[in-house]
């Protein structure tokens, strides 16, 4: 019975995506459930009790669908819900959080760069965050408003996606920073434009695998549970009532996408 169940992921938007395609390469017999927010969309520029209602609600959705396990695959709505969120259910639920961690770990001279959103890096979260791992790294902080919405629009290569990536990697260039980190979901989706603007030199760290091994971690799940099983189904919801196009182009296949009102 537990193998049938879902793994529920949810972001602001179309961001996760980036989060479910490391949930599905590293478990890819579990039915899977996606819910992007895309008509709410941003979260970061949102009241904290606004973002929390709408996480609960959606949390309340995912559980509906039988779902064993959530994603919150957010910085912001991590920040600011997760812990009403693992108070209230009984399963694994797994959060973002921009990876300073490994950043810093990963810098030679310790002038990390982050990019994301103004909630992810205003909220108490992050702050905590900052004061456990930064140590005596020099972490360079980039709000980005305005480049989740024009990621949202799905041309990934637009004009205005360069000019707002040229404008908001500047300052840390010019700092000279040696790593990079995404601090939102929608980031990796621009990957390729941002390692073309900082160079060769800079280490571009995306949490997505990261929370594909916590996740399996918290599963618990042996080996011999993914023998012999078909692939696992994949679900798609949205807000917004014009997301499957976009959520299909990202995904690399054409989906059913329904909507949730939420």
């Amino acid at each position: 019975m537990q193998a049938e169940l879902a793994i529920g992921v949810f972001d602001s938007g179309i961001g996760g995506l980036s989060v479910l395609a490391h949930i599905r390469k590293s478990l890819p017999y579990d039915n899977l459930c996606y819910v992007a927010d895309s008509a709410f969309m941003p979260y970061g520029c949102k009241p904290e009790y606004v973002v929390q209602e709408r996480c609960m609600k959606i949390a309340a959705f995912l559980v509906k669908q039988q779902c064993k396990a959530i994603v919150v695959a957010c910085n912001t709505a991590t920040a600011v819900a997760v812990h009403q969120l693992r108070t209230l259910y009984d399963m694994p639920v797994i959060g973002m959080e921009p990876a300073l961690k490994p950043a810093v770990g990963h810098s030679r001279s310790g002038v990390v760069g982050v990019l994301a959103t103004s909630g992810t890096l205003g909220s108490d979260k992050f702050q905590r965050l900052k004061k456990r791992y930064a140590g005596d790294a020099e972490l360079i902080v980039q709000p980005c408003p305005g480049l989740v919405e024009a990621i949202e629009q799905g041309d990934l290569e637009s004009s205005e996606i360069r000019d707002l990536l040229e404008l908001y990697l500047q300052p840390l260039l010019e700092n000279r920073i040696d790593t990079l980190v995404l601090g939102c979901t929608h980031y990796p989706f621009i990957s390729s434009m941002i390692r073309e603007m900082v160079g060769e030199n800079v280490v571009i760290i995306d949490t997505g695998d990261a929370i594909a091994r916590e996740l399996k971690r918290q599963m618990q799940l042996p080996v011999s549970s993914m023998v012999n099983r078909p692939e696992g189904s994949l679900r798609f919801w949205s807000s917004s009532s014009d997301s499957t196009d976009i959520i299909s182009r990202l995904w690399g296949e054409n989906v059913l996408v329904s909507h949730i009102d939420i």
